[in-house]
């Protein structure tokens, strides 16, 4: 059977560290063409990848068979569309899309045309939130009450790009950046939100979109979430911090993938989603603790699930209408950090 081809839209971050390295190494995907104006780029996914690089999407259409949407978030939404109208399935980087409701009209075009439609929301494949997953799922920490989840780095000197550098018309800032993967996790974790608290600032010079950020969320079943996204932490939080009527587990140290891939390891090498013995999680109470193992994390997993769908007519591995209920907390964290309210979703 031949591979399925697959169109790149973007080789900036997302998809020369993430996007293309795992399409390339899913058996039964094969990385086509690739849209990037970059000369050093385009020689670099030809002689890396022996794809071929292409000015424009509308190269792409005849070209491929699967079409992957990596470039800036404010053309997530055109390039997709585009795709769906010309009949091919589509994956598209977090976030899906700049608001809730243009996320529902792209996943209500897909299933007019009866095409995939699915969001990359790669954290869920992490091997820390595997790990709270499983340790939440075989009740090892009783119900949980309290979620504490962060991404935070020390970056006081702004990097530069549009997402730092752009307004709201770039979709840039933390909120929808690494927000996308804190509230996405939080949900999958602890189910729909009722009630959203955010506190949402600017800190550094030269820097238009957020960059220190804090969402409060309750969950309909009463939990509560609590997440950062910051590029000014001097001293580093524990990633995550979960609290329970039986047991905490507390993790420090971030997924070990991104940096893996940033660094050049495949990500089908032996050990690649396996994470340092020092960084391994502590269950338990101030009585027993005990230290749990992280389980290895897959990125993988998530272009295996998209090969499977396009194939077999599987479920997409990230269902697009949990990628809209994404948008509707972020938008809500949006309205609340402006106006300093609590905002009520129903």
């Amino acid at each position: 059977m031949s591979d399925i081809r697959v169109g790149l839209v973007g080789y900036g971050t997302a998809g020369a560290y993430f996007h293309a390295p795992l399409i390339h190494a899913t058996p039964g995907l094969s990385l086509a063409a690739v849209v990037t104006r970059n000369p050093d780029r385009q020689a670099e996914v030809g002689s890396r990848y022996g794809a071929a690089a292409v000015g424009d999407a509308e190269e792409l259409w005849e070209r491929c068979d699967l079409v992957v949407v990596a470039s800036p978030n404010k053309t997530h939404v055109t390039t997709a569309a585009a795709a769906l109208a010309h009949g091919l399935p589509v994956v598209v980087d977090k976030p899906l899309a700049r608001t809730a409701e243009e996320g529902r009209e792209l996943v209500r075009l897909a299933g007019e045309r009866g095409l995939m439609l699915t969001v990359f929301q790669n954290r869920r494949w992490d091997g820390d939130f595997r790990t709270v997953r499983r340790l939440v799922r075989e009740g090892r920490l009783g119900e949980v009450l309290r979620f504490e989840s962060r991404f935070e780095r020390w970056r006081p000197v702004p990097k530069g790009g549009w997402r730092e550098a752009g307004g709201p018309e770039e979709v840039g800032g933390l909120l929808y950046d690494l927000g996308s993967h804190l509230v996405d996790q939080a949900v999958q974790l602890l189910g729909p939100v009722r009630e959203v608290y955010c506190e949402s600032d600017v800190r550094r010079e030269g820097v238009a979109s957020d960059d220190d950020t804090f969402i409060a969320l309750t969950h309909a079943g009463g939990a509560r979430s609590h997440l950062w996204a910051s590029a000014m932490a001097a001293r580093l939080g524990p990633r995550f911090r979960v609290l329970g009527s039986k047991a905490g587990f507390v993790k420090h140290g971030m997924d070990v993938q991104e940096e893996r891939l940033r660094a050049g390891m495949t990500p089908d090498s032996a050990g690649f989603g396996d994470d340092e013995e020092d960084h391994w999680g502590v269950l338990g109470t101030e009585d027993e603790r005990e230290v749990v193992r992280t389980e290895a994390g897959s990125y993988l997993d998530f272009y295996r699930g998209v090969e499977a769908a396009l194939r077999e007519g599987a479920a997409p591995p990230v269902d697009p209408e949990s990628a809209v209920a994404v948008l509707s907390v972020i938008e809500a964290a949006r309205l609340s950090a402006t106006q300093r309210i609590v905002v009520h979703l129903s």
